[in-house]
């Protein structure tokens, strides 16, 4: 079953240069540009009038839409928000007819979720499911949806569904946003991202030895992390410190950069480890900005930078990957907080498949 790997968890993220294969296959055509997602083939004309989108999902599917809430908007113009299924459930949002809402899941059965898909459809919006799990509750019960085909995940920590997540709902936005012409160079752009993305994921990969000597080094034995970014990474924050507390037991947060000066900043000192997701887009200037705050404060930040970039003042330790368009750029930064998460567990001698407490599919309230 896991083959040459010592766990399933570190399985599946090896899988992810396969995985992302598998959920882009007969789907995406580079040549012409084309997408067809064949389950919402029928709704595509009622999706693109809705009054607003609605991304409804716990925990790591919950951070695949706060990653693609941003591109959702940009290509398609309507306006999104991500709700947490039990919070959404617990202040019993207002939704309407003309609402499309997203209901995100690996399992296709968890509990939150689903009675949050009864909820709207009992108030009459389009309900669109994305699960990896055929014949699922989710997969029956919505009007139409994607299945990510990321193949089993066995680990409770989700990985490989995460990045297949993400790039359903990516292929989910480049569908809608097909007829129009002003958005045809940023769609060129993130198909061509999405294209090269299988030998970039390996590229990320080979660097398994160098995260696991800084795991030994800066981190297995501290109490908390701070991870911080901010745009498109910001999902990378939320998700990467969910692998670390989930698997190696470790407290970890994951910070919006923007926020750093409400608050945050008086964690730091020179003792606490904290990660920076620095990759070159248009928010750069301002993560610098963040980087400068925690070097004055004598943070000692480990960077996640675009391969190229050699000096970075203030890094303690840089980890590099390749570049990618902004809105793809998060399913290469995810993978070392993978990785790091995993050897952490491992050199903590913590159960990395099945940790304490958790559940894979999560069915109770």
């Amino acid at each position: 079953m896991k083959g040459n790997f010592d766990h399933f968890m570190q399985k599946e993220i090896y899988e992810q240069p396969e995985s992302v294969v598998n959920t882009m296959r007969g789907r995406v055509n580079f040549d012409t540009g084309k997408v067809t997602l064949g389950g919402l083939k029928a709704y595509l004309s009622t999706i693109r009038r809705c009054r607003r989108i609605v991304f409804i999902a716990c925990g790591t599917s919950y951070h695949s839409s706060v990653a693609t809430r941003a591109i959702f908007e940009e290509l398609t113009e309507i306006p999104v928000s991500t709700e947490l299924a039990s919070d959404f459930l617990d202040r019993k949002t207002p939704i309407f007819r003309d609402d499309v809402c997203v209901f995100i899941s690996q399992s296709g059965e968890t509990a939150d979720t689903i009675l949050a898909l009864r909820y709207c459809l009992e108030r009459g919006a389009l309900c669109v499911g994305i699960t990896n799990t055929v014949g699922s509750t989710i997969s029956r019960e919505t009007h139409c949806g994607v299945h990510i085909n990321a193949g089993p995940e066995i680990g409770v920590a989700s990985t490989k569904a995460y990045t297949s997540q993400y790039i359903s709902l990516l292929l989910m936005a480049l569908q809608l946003s097909e007829d129009r012409i002003s958005m045809a160079s940023r769609r060129e752009e993130i198909l061509q991202s999405l294209h090269e993305l299988p030998v970039k994921i390996k590229d990320v990969l080979s660097l398994d030895s160098s995260l696991q000597q800084m795991a030994k080094d800066s981190f297995v034995h501290e109490k908390s992390l701070l991870i911080m970014g901010r745009g498109y990474q910001h999902a990378t924050c939320l998700e990467g410190a969910l692998k670390i507390k989930e698997v190696s037991y470790i407290h970890s947060e994951g910070i919006l950069a923007g926020e750093l000066k409400h608050g945050s900043l008086a964690l730091i000192d020179e003792n606490m480890p904290v990660i920076l997701i620095m990759t070159k887009d248009s928010l750069y200037p301002k993560v610098r900005s963040a980087l400068e705050q925690v070097s004055a404060r004598k943070g000692q930040p480990i960077i996640i930078c675009n391969e190229g970039e050699t000096k970075i003042d203030g890094a303690a330790k840089t980890i590099s990957i390749p570049s990618t368009a902004d809105c793809v750029q998060g399913i290469l930064t995810i993978i070392p907080l993978q990785l790091l998460s995993y050897h952490l567990a491992v050199l903590r001698g913590v159960d990395v498949d099945f940790p304490r407490n958790l559940a894979k599919s999560v069915t109770v309230e």
